[in-house]
């Protein structure tokens, strides 16, 4: 009797360590991490004309049915001007841009198409009316269409956004705070095994007529140089309805920028 049991145990032991690596892989899937990091050159123009280097961060935590993302750019920028003592062209570092953006989507059901989502974005622009802008928003979202080349995202919901517009001369450094209407979507096709497209598109509808109201497009391609070293061309539009005197409304960013994910 002892050695039928002995020898059950054995066969049993192997199916065991199976299930628990089984049940370990399925953990991993569950719950993942992706990181990327880029640096190149911009070129913008709008309220500046300059050459810049632009960095940046993007952080992907999927577990279960959280999703987190949080984006870091920054620009490092230096204007050709001249010399008063010498005449002479030279470079002058000035104040930088930067700006950073945290999203958590939660699905409702696993697997599933739709999710709730809260949002938090804050940016300071040295070069804009604005001394800073930070916004946030909570809502509902749906993955629209979801394939192995192509995807569509989008979300849509109420918020709140606050804007420190820049003292001059004139006038003192003063706030505005506005509830919005917040709506974005992303989307995403590949191309190829090496090639892919994203266009991503927000706005921010204020709901005064008197009060500024905030849209952005970012249209990007990028080619996978090796597996963890893409090449990434980008163009972004930023538009505020309203701005100060002697500042457009329109800024434009093009950038090429090299990208390694890990």
């Amino acid at each position: 009797m002892r050695s039928k049991i002995a020898i059950a145990a054995a066969l049993l032991l192997p199916l065991s360590g199976q299930y628990a690596l089984a049940e370990e892989a399925v953990v991993e899937e569950e719950s993942s991490l992706t990181v990327s990091a880029e640096l190149g050159m911009l070129f913008k123009t709008g309220n500046t004309k300059s050459g810049d280097i632009k960095a940046g961060l993007t952080i992907e935590h999927k577990q279960d049915r959280w999703l987190n993302l949080l984006s870091f750019n920054a620009l490092a920028k230096k204007l050709e001007k001249e010399d008063e003592t010498t005449g002479e062209e030279v470079f002058e570092s000035t104040d930088n841009k930067w700006d950073i953006q945290g999203q958590t989507n939660y699905s409702l059901e696993k697997n599933g198409k739709n999710y709730l989502y809260g949002s938090v974005f804050y940016e300071q622009d040295k070069f804009s009316s604005f001394s800073y802008q930070t916004s946030a928003s909570v809502g509902w979202g749906r993955h629209w269409w979801k394939t192995k080349k192509s995807s569509f995202f989008a979300d849509i919901g109420p918020g709140i956004k606050y804007d420190v517009i820049r003292a001059d001369g004139l006038m003192p450094e003063k706030s505005e705070a506005a509830a919005i209407l917040q709506a974005q979507a992303l989307y995403t096709n590949q191309i190829n095994e090496f090639v892919k497209f994203k266009q991503y598109l927000v706005a921010k509808q204020a709901f005064g007529s008197d009060q500024n109201s905030v849209y952005k497009s970012e249209t990007s391609l990028t080619t996978k140089l090796i597996e963890s070293l893409q090449f990434k061309f980008a163009f972004r539009i930023d538009y505020d309805t309203d701005v100060e005197e002697g500042f457009e409304n329109t800024n434009t960013e093009t950038s090429v920028t090299l990208v390694y994910s890990f």
